[in-house]
């Protein structure tokens, strides 16, 4: 992910400290610690740089999906972004998953999202559904990206398409037009409106715009997209203030966790996702399994669903 980027040479000087805890997320988590599923995984499973890595050495791209499952318990699905696929595509992924504990996390077509207006798209949407509907048992929850340039001027086109989404799934929205997290005003707006409509609000961190890591829960589940910098020392350290909050979430009633590691070509994602895993499963009473590499001699047991009680 390109969104945010700062050259390597000013992430020092990044403040990358997460905001304060909003108000309203006591309320929405309901102050009890509750079971919580934690899912962590990542963007895409195509990634050449990791055979010989966590997958075989002489593994071909057609077992890619096969071979990832195997160590992440789900994917943030951004290929469904860039095309309508039909029920039998998407069945075939869903396949590959087999009988894991495993979800795909589409993300809306760009043809509803980012082409003209929302509105009148609800036929484009019901098509869109068609085809993620066969991922059956492994269909998790659905985001919704707006462009850049989508602001609060219009904020009642898209506080109309909120109320016409199915409500059979789960949706998180994420917004990046700097406009709707400037004015208190617009941001409560926005995220009572999320509240009311039972839609999760996407909390992305990247070094170039904070404001985009803004921490608040419009329903009992998050989702995180944390943008790495390539194994770069601050990634580790704000990787351990994520770990404060997720526990603190998840001894006040967080339901459920999506957390996806987001680099350039995604090479060195494993390796951040085992520091990850290593330090949330004490902190947070998990029993979360990580990415095995090659040269381990443990099995490859994959990063199945873990319930805390």
């Amino acid at each position: 992910m390109k969104f945010g980027k700062v050259p390597e040479t000013e992430l020092d000087t990044v403040d990358f400290s997460l905001p304060p805890e909003p108000a309203g997320n006591i309320k929405v988590l309901g102050g009890i610690r509750n079971q919580v599923a934690v899912r962590i995984g990542c963007p895409q499973w195509g990634v050449p740089g990791w055979v010989g890595k966590i997958y075989p050495p002489k593994a071909k791209e057609k077992d890619f999906l096969a071979n990832y499952v195997q160590h992440y318990n789900c994917i943030e699905l951004n290929a469904t972004h860039y095309k309508i696929y039909d029920p039998t595509a998407i069945g075939k992924w869903a396949e590959k998953a087999g009988d894991r504990d495993f979800l795909f996390c589409p993300k809306m077509f760009q043809g509803v999202t980012h082409l003209g207006s929302l509105a009148g798209k609800e036929g484009m949407i019901r098509e869109f559904m068609q085809g993620i509907k066969a991922f059956g048992p492994h269909l998790g929850p659905l985001f919704i990206q707006l462009s850049d340039s989508f602001g609060p001027n219009r904020k009642e086109e898209l506080f109309t398409f909120l109320k016409v989404l199915p409500k059979d799934v789960t949706f998180f929205l994420e917004v990046r037009h700097p406009d709707w997290f400037a004015q208190e005003a617009i941001r409560k707006e926005f995220f009572n409106t999320l509240y009311l409509n039972k839609i999760g609000a996407v909390i992305t961190d990247t070094a170039g715009r904070r404001d985009c890591a803004h921490m608040y829960l419009t329903i009992p589940k998050a989702f995180v997209r944390f943008v790495a910098n390539s194994m770069h020392k601050t990634d580790y350290s704000r990787l351990d203030r994520w770990i404060e909050r997720i526990k603190h979430w998840i001894e006040n009633g967080l339901q459920e966790l999506y957390f996806f590691v987001h680099m350039p070509d995604e090479l060195y994602s494993p390796e951040l996702i085992v520091y990850l895993t290593d330090k949330l499963n004490p902190a947070c009473g998990l029993h979360l399994s990580k990415p095995v590499f090659v040269d381990q001699a443990s099995p490859k047991t994959g990063s199945q669903i873990t319930f805390f009680d």
